[in-house]
């Protein structure tokens, strides 16, 4: 397999953002022990999702229509512990429990438009956390396996999922998720019946900063396939874009972010 590189173009939207990588458990995991209906001013969280799309994604070059739709879709406060409503659909990154984070808005839709989802992929996402980047990415009707290396995390997103309607679309998965799922087979894995080898995926997303894109996952990547990766240090990485067509990967570079580190043994030390 041959690996090429290229530099896109140095993007004008390509502001340093903090990134989330896992999220917080929690007792009732489906719902936060004070889940606001109305913000302050009365304002729905419909109404602040929308209010989120237009000001944070459509106006910072964001422009899949199915990305602003789902993100739009999605109740982001339901993937965050106690905190006032809208301060869940704020510019910014918000900490959770086991010292994560869930992602400024902004990043969730760069890396999902980076990714170039379709209704039927099959998406290997590495870094449950909350469940929220699942949550978009099976509102846009893709099939995704999702693995995190925190139990009690990788628990409380099944359930969460699952009480929002996406568990027939989700997988959650717990383990090491820098060697990417072949190495988990002896799990239940409801597609591939629990024994074969899972066929490889359409797109492979980690949200986790990672010091390269290891070898494990880019043999999990089908041809053609797409892969966002944050790479670099432990503390700062850029987003990398790699693109499998006809047994050649190509790389792009883009957006600056910083992400908890990728931990495991394609990963950081933890």
């Amino acid at each position: 397999m041959n690996r090429s590189a290229s530099e896109p173009p140095d993007p004008e939207s390509t502001a340093s953002s903090s990134g989330m990588g896992r999220a917080e458990g929690s007792a009732n995991p489906g719902r936060s022990s004070r889940e606001p209906s109305a913000g302050d001013d009365g304002t729905s969280w419909r109404q602040l999702a929308m209010r989120m799309v237009q000001a944070q994604l459509r106006s910072r070059d964001i422009r899949d229509e199915a990305v602003l739709e789902a993100m739009s879709r999605v109740p982001r406060h339901r993937f965050v512990g106690r905190i006032d409503l809208e301060a869940a659909y704020a510019d910014r990154a918000l900490p959770t429990l086991e010292g994560q984070t869930i992602s400024q808005p902004y990043m969730v839709g760069i890396m999902t438009q980076l990714l170039q989802v379709r209704p039927g992929h099959r998406v290997l996402e590495i870094g449950t956390g909350s469940g929220y980047q699942a949550a978009i990415l099976a509102e846009m009707r893709a099939k995704v396996i999702s693995i995190e290396r925190i139990a009690s995390l990788a628990r409380a997103a099944e359930q969460r999922l699952v009480s929002l309607g996406y568990g027939d679309r989700v997988t959650v998965v717990q383990g090491d998720g820098s060697v990417g799922i072949r190495a988990l087979l002896d799990l239940s894995m409801p597609d591939e019946g629990g024994a074969e080898p899972p066929q490889p995926f359409d797109r492979i997303l980690v949200t986790a900063g990672a010091p390269s894109f290891s070898d494990e996952l880019l043999a999990q990547l089908a041809d053609p396939g797409r892969a966002v990766v944050p790479i670099g240090s432990r503390a700062e990485q850029v987003l990398h874009v790699y693109e499998l067509r006809d047994g050649t990967l190509s790389e792009t570079t883009c957006v600056p972010c910083r992400f908890v580190p990728l931990i495991g043994e394609r990963g950081w030390a933890d």
